[in-house]
C-alpha cells in the first residue's frame, strides 16, 4: 500500500468517526423532549424538569463546537504537515530516538491542551456554573492542570521511554516486554491509585465513627466482607455531583464515597449504594475487567509490532524521516475503528456487571433503597432520562436509571 493511499485512509477514519458519533449525538438529541417514563415521574418535578432539559441542550450544542474544533485541529495539522514540523523540532533538540519521542509528543500533548483549554474553561465556569453545579475555584482549575501535565510528563514519558528502548534491543518482538510493562503498571495502579494519585488532587478522610460507618460495618460483616478502608472524599471541592467508587483489591480494597452523596442520601440509600460497589467486588468484576484490559492491550501492542516499523505509516503523514514515534500516531488513527468496536463490547459487558452489581444490593440488602438513590443522583446531575438506545449502546458504561429500576423491580 502506497503512502498516498494510507493518508487517504487515515484522513477517512477521522471524518467517518466523527460523522458517526454526531449522528449518534444528533439521535440522542431527538429524544430529549420524549415524555417521561411512568416509573420515573417522580424524579424531576416540572421545573426541575425544564432545568434538566436545557441543560442537556447546552450540552449538546456545546459539545457539537469541541468536537468539530477538535477534528478540524487534527485533520489541519495532518494536512498542513503539523506532524512533520513537530518532528523536525524534536530533532534539532537531540538525535536520541527516545528523547526525540519525548520532544515530540511533549509538544503534541501539550499543545493540544492548551488549545482545549478555554472550552475545558468555557464548560466549568460558564456551563457547570449556571446550572448550580461547579465549585471548582479558578486557582484549583490551574492547578489541576499544572499537576496533570507533570503526571502526563512523568508517568507517560516514563512509560513511552521504556517501550521504545524495548523496540531498540527487541526489535518487533519489543510488544512482550512493553505488554509486561503495562500489565504490570496497570495492576500497580489498580491497587494503589487512592493512595498515590488521588490525594494531589483531594483530600480523603476514614468515615467517622457514627450511624452510617456502623450500617456499612454491619451490612458489610453480614456479607462477609471485610472492609476496614471507608473514605470520603472532598468532591464538593469541584463539584455538586455526587459518587462512589471501589478501588484495590487484597489489602489494598477501599470503598471512597463523595462527600456529596453523604450530604444528599440517607444513610440506608447510601448503604445500598455501597451494597452496588460489593457486589462488584463478590462477582468478580473488577478482577475480570482488569483482566481484559491487560488482553486488550496486549492484542494492541502485538499488531502495533506488525506495522510501527514499516516507513510508509510515517510518510502517510507527511514526516520524511521515518520513526517509532510517528509510527505509533499512525498507527492509533488505524486502530480507532477496532477500539470501537472493543469499547462497545467491553460497555456491553460493564452493563451486565452494572445488573449483577444492582442485583447483588437487592438480595443482600434493600433495593428499594437502592432505587430511591438513583433517582435521587439522576436529579441532582439533571441526567438524561430518555437516551437514544443506540446512544446507549455506544457511549453507556452503565445501564439507564429506568432500565436499573425495572431490573430491580423485576420487570426486565
Amino acid at each position: 500500500m502506497s503512502s498516498e493511499t494510507l493518508y487517504y485512509i487515515i484522513i477517512g477514519i477521522i471524518i467517518i468517526d466523527f460523522i458517526f458519533d454526531k449522528i449518534l449525538d444528533a439521535l440522542n438529541a431527538k429524544h430529549f423532549d420524549d415524555p417521561v417514563p411512568q416509573e420515573l415521574e417522580d424524579v424531576y418535578n416540572s421545573e426541575e424538569y425544564e432545568k434538566s432539559q436545557r441543560y442537556k441542550k447546552e450540552r449538546y450544542k456545546f459539545g457539537i463546537i469541541t468536537s468539530t474544533f477538535s477534528v478540524l485541529l487534527t485533520l489541519g495539522f495532518i494536512i498542513f504537515g503539523g506532524f512533520e514540523w513537530a518532528d523536525q523540532i524534536a530533532r534539532s533538540v537531540s538525535d536520541n530516538p527516545i528523547l526525540v519521542a519525548l520532544i515530540f509528543f511533549g509538544i503534541i500533548m501539550f499543545g493540544s491542551d492548551i488549545l482545549t483549554t478555554p472550552f475545558s474553561w468555557y464548560s466549568t465556569f460558564v456551563i457547570e456554573e449556571k446550572y448550580g453545579f461547579n465549585k471548582t475555584t479558578k486557582k484549583t482549575f490551574l492547578l489541576d492542570k499544572l499537576k496533570g501535565w507533570l503526571m502526563m510528563a512523568i508517568l507517560g514519558g516514563v512509560i513511552l521511554a521504556l517501550i521504545i528502548w524495548f523496540y531498540q534491543i527487541a526489535g518487533d518482538n519489543f510488544w512482550w516486554y512493553a505488554w509486561i510493562l503495562v500489565a504490570i503498571f496497570a495492576i500497580f495502579m489498580n491497587m494503589f491509585y487512592a493512595k498515590l494519585i488521588v490525594p494531589l488532587f483531594n483530600k480523603q478522610t476514614p468515615l467517622k465513627d457514627g450511624s452510617l460507618r456502623e450500617k456499612i460495618e454491619r451490612y458489610a460483616e453480614n456479607v462477609g466482607f471485610k472492609l476496614d478502608n471507608i473514605f470520603v472524599i472532598d468532591g464538593s471541592k469541584r463539584s455538586t455531583k455526587a459518587n462512589a467508587y471501589f478501588s484495590g483489591f487484597g489489602k489494598e480494597k477501599r470503598i471512597t464515597l463523595y462527600d456529596t452523596l453523604v450530604n444528599d442520601l440517607k444513610d440506608e440509600e447510601i448503604v445500598a449504594v455501597l451494597a452496588h460497589e460489593v457486589g462488584h467486588y463478590k462477582k468478580n468484576h473488577i478482577i475480570v475487567n482488569l483482566t481484559a484490559s491487560i488482553l486488550t492491550t496486549g492484542f494492541t501492542l502485538w499488531l502495533l509490532s506488525l506495522f510501527v516499523g514499516n516507513p510508509v505509516l510515517s510518510e502517510a503523514l507527511g514526516v520524511s524521516q521515518p520513526g517509532f514515534h510517528i509510527g505509533l500516531v499512525a498507527f492509533g488513527i488505524l486502530y480507532s475503528p477496532i477500539s470501537e468496536i472493543t469499547g462497545f463490547i467491553m460497555n456491553y459487558l460493564s452493563r451486565k456487571f452494572e445488573y449483577q452489581a444492582d442485583d447483588f444490593a437487592k438480595d443482600t440488602y434493600d433495593g428499594n433503597h437502592l432505587i430511591s438513590s438513583l433517582k435521587k443522583l439522576s436529579k441532582n446531575s439533571l441526567s438524561n432520562l430518555t437516551p437514544h438506545k443506540a446512544y446507549v449502546k455506544v457511549h453507556y458504561s452503565h445501564p439507564t436509571l429506568l432500565q436499573r429500576f425495572r431490573n430491580l423491580q423485576g420487570d426486565l
